[in-house]
């Protein structure tokens, strides 16, 4: 068969045929009286088999090996394929996630595509000073999607870099509250904890449902954070989990300053109390819990707080009743 008839048949242009014949490929092995290559059913066979190879991404300086080499080992290559089929996914998701985030910003001229390729190179830059720098920066300039942001947040381990990216978000238009609460259901914990901390700096009320789903949360890390950010909030089922890190000891300054900001409210003034003085019974908690417990009592206002402390001052354990006399006597108490 001369070489236009196998190239209609096979597919393969006439000038990839006579490029795989200068390299020694597939040549044909038989000529015709005028003196014609021609292909032979075994030399087509091989162009077929050529052409299958390099469907799967093979080089021709690999093809010829699989074909010619007897020690040939085909499953490393396979392997060595898929390693690389891997990574060229890898690369075009990357491309394609930052064309979609200079899409979102709707770029009015190419000058805005150039400053958000910049302020997006340099967020995933290794000098935590340029992340910094770009996470403050995307505020003022063209602003930088918020997925981009989103991603940054959750990956970033650096704390100063954490802050600027968390102040960036609580300043975006779009917050990314919804992509943050995705990060709640992280497999890595770092990823949860840092979740939670970028949407208790929103400030909007959006922020404040997710946060109340956290409280449920399976990880305490995520359900203290919630907890501390929704007090200020007025949420009161935040209380269980201030009152809890209180006895723990974890954060334990932080949360009796959430719940005093939530005992502004009268209806949660007397919960709060009440919850704290059924964990000040004796034997209730370790001594040390106690004494946190007493002095959360300091800025808890009502009736029941103020009983409370009357009989703490006479309490046997001295750190207890010296923190509820001085309470006492802040308060006016005779």
């Amino acid at each position: 068969m001369l070489i236009g008839e196998v190239a209609r048949r096979s597919g393969v242009s006439a000038r990839m045929l006579r490029h795989y014949d200068s390299l020694g490929l597939v040549r044909p092995t038989e000529r015709t009286d005028a003196g014609y290559r021609e292909y032979s059913g075994e030399d087509i066979r091989r162009i077929f088999h050529i052409e299958s190879l390099r469907s799967l991404g093979l080089s021709l300086r690999e093809v010829r090996s699989a074909l010619d080499d007897p020690g040939f080992q085909p499953a490393e290559l396979v392997d060595d394929l898929i390693r690389r089929t891997r990574e060229r996914i890898a690369a075009e998701t990357a491309l394609l996630r930052r064309l979609r985030r200079i899409g979102a910003a709707e770029p009015a001229e190419w000058e805005d595509v150039l400053q958000i390729v910049t302020l997006l190179q340099a967020l995933g830059s290794e000098s935590a000073g340029k992340r910094q720098r770009a996470a403050l920066s995307s505020v003022d300039e063209v602003p930088v999607p918020v997925e981009a942001l989103v991603e940054a947040v959750l990956s970033e381990t650096d704390p100063h870099v954490a802050g600027a990216l968390r102040w960036a978000l609580a300043q975006s238009r779009d917050s990314g509250v919804a992509l943050l609460a995705e990060g709640l259901d992280s497999p890595v914990a770092d990823v949860r904890k840092r979740a939670v901390q970028s949407i208790a700096e929103i400030p909007d009320d959006e922020a404040k449902v997710p946060l109340q789903e956290a409280l449920t949360n399976p990880d305490v890390v995520v359900r203290r954070y919630a907890a501390l950010a929704l007090g200020p909030r007025g949420v009161a089922d935040a209380v269980p989990t201030l009152i809890g890190m209180i006895v723990e000891g974890v954060h334990d300054v932080e949360a009796a300053d959430a719940l005093g900001a939530l005992a502004k409210r009268r209806t949660s003034a007397e919960q709060i109390a009440t919850r704290l003085v059924a964990c000040l019974a004796p034997g209730a908690v370790e001594p040390a819990a106690r004494r946190r417990l007493t002095q959360a009592l300091a800025d808890i206002p009502g009736t029941t707080t103020s009983r409370a402390l009357v009989e703490l001052s006479q309490d046997e354990d001295r750190a207890v009743a010296l923190t509820a006399t001085y309470l006492l006597t802040l308060r006016g108490a005779p």
